[in-house]
Order: C-alpha cells, then structure tokens, then sequence
C-alpha cells in the first residue's frame, strides 16, 4: 500500500527533515497541474524533545581550565595576609596564560596606605619591561595630570586590572580578566582606600561586571564595596593612552580629575 501526498504536504516534510535544496532533471513547471508524490511508509518523523528533558551544557576545556584557575586564585588571595604575600602569590600563579609571554609580572606601585588608588587595564611594552605600572608615555601624562592636583606616587597606589601584558598590547579576553581579577580585589581589601580612579572603560567593566561605555561611566561617583560593609567612592575616567590619540577629551579628563581633588583632594 502507498501513502501519497501532494506536493505542498511533501515540501512541508521536507522542511521539518532539514532539506533546504532540491535536485532534479527537469525544471518544475509552476503552471502544470499539482502532481503525487509517492512516499515509501518506513519513513518516520523525528521524535520531538519533551519540553520537559533536561539540556545538557556543553563546556569545553578552555572554560573547565579558566573556571579551574579562578579558583586557585581565590585561594591565593584567601592566603595572603599582606601585599608582600599577595605579591608573591601572583608571582608563582601560573593559572594565566599572558604570564608565558610577558618579561616581568607588574604587581603595583605607590603608597599601600594611600587613601586613593588608581586602576588601569594592563601593563605597556614600558611597563613589562622595568615591571613597574604607567611607567611609558601614557604614565608619563598620568604623573603630569595629576601633579597639578598636588598627587604623586607618594600619595596615591597604581595597578592594573592584569599584572601581565598581552601580547601585542591586545585587549584582554574575558578569560584572562576573570582569572586576574581575584588579584586586584584582594588589593583593594588590602589597601581599603576611601576612593578609587578607574582609568579607563575597560577597568571600570571588570570591577563593576558591566559593560557600560566609558562615555556613559565617567564623571559619576560609584560606590564599590570593601570591607567590613565599608564602600570606596570609584570615578572612572579616560584612559591617559587614549588621551594621548584623542588629546581633544583631555578637557573631560581634568574636569574628573578636579572632581577627584575636590572630593579627596582639596
């Protein structure tokens, strides 16, 4: 016995088989009369998934090795009872991947017991090579800015959100910040600052997990949560490299800053 259908009940069993194509010997006639097609009755339809069955998630190596490091950090920082241990403890990490093709680890800089820290993204080419943070041209303006608010490295500690430099100055990936991250946050438990200077809208991203622009983000106080239910006022602004490529948003950058000395300063 044949089941026949016509034409339009074919193509629609074909759409739920997955076919997108057809190959035939002759041209189809759209003005011929509708025509049989002959189905043989062993085919069968696939069986939907219950809405019900659970999903199961695939994670790849990368993401287990990533989720793995993570933790090895977080129990690092658990450790470290000061900055010379905490230093230390980023030294001998070998969770991230940047530590393979970066010369030196560049851990911070400054005052520990200042009340103000500032935070940038990664170290320079400069910086990986002394291993010291802002230490290129970009540092170099930074120092100069923030001169003129009565502020140098004697007054203010400096980092960054990573302690090795990607290769090529590239932007780092999730991965790599999520695995860092851990270092900077016992720091900033470490040096419990009143207030925090975010260079950048990459530095501002990672230690408020957002992914607003640095347009959108600077000029604002924001509150980020220290210890013992204690807060530090965050002001982000723009990075000193971008101001050195756009010098026409160095305006915008002294106002934050005259806002930072107003505020912690003054």
């Amino acid at each position: 016995m044949e089941n026949s259908l016509d034409i339009k009940s074919a193509l629609e069993f074909y759409l739920l088989a997955g076919v997108d194509e057809t190959i035939g010997d002759s041209a189809l006639s759209l003005s011929a009369p509708p025509q049989k097609v002959i189905l043989p009755l062993n085919i069968k339809p696939q069986t939907a998934i219950p809405a019900s069955a659970p999903l199961r998630q695939a994670t790849t190596e990368l993401a287990q090795a990533t989720a793995q490091a993570c933790q090895n950090a977080h129990e690092l920082c658990a450790k470290a009872q000061n900055l010379t241990e905490l230093r230390q403890a980023v030294e001998n990490f070998d969770g991230c991947a940047l530590k393979l093709t970066a010369a030196h680890t560049v851990f911070g800089d400054g005052n520990p017991e200042a009340k103000i820290v500032l935070i940038g993204e990664a170290p320079g080419a400069d910086e990986d090579r002394v291993g010291i943070p802002f230490v290129g041209r970009s540092g170099q303006l930074l120092d100069k800015m923030l001169s003129y608010i009565g502020l140098d490295r004697s007054k203010y500690y400096i980092t960054n959100i990573l302690p090795w430099r990607p290769p090529g100055n590239r932007t780092p990936t999730g991965g790599e910040i999520a695995v860092c991250l851990p270092f900077l946050k016992r720091q900033l438990e470490l040096i419990n600052p009143d207030y925090i200077l975010l260079l950048g809208g990459s530095s501002a991203n990672a230690l408020f997990d957002n992914q607003d622009p640095i347009s959108k983000l600077r000029g604002h106080w924001l509150e980020y949560p220290l210890n013992n239910g204690k807060t530090a006022k965050a002001l982000a602004t723009f990075h000193p490299a971008y101001l050195l490529r756009n010098s026409g948003q160095k305006a915008k950058a002294w106002a934050d800053l005259l806002k930072l000395h107003k505020e912690a300063v003054g």
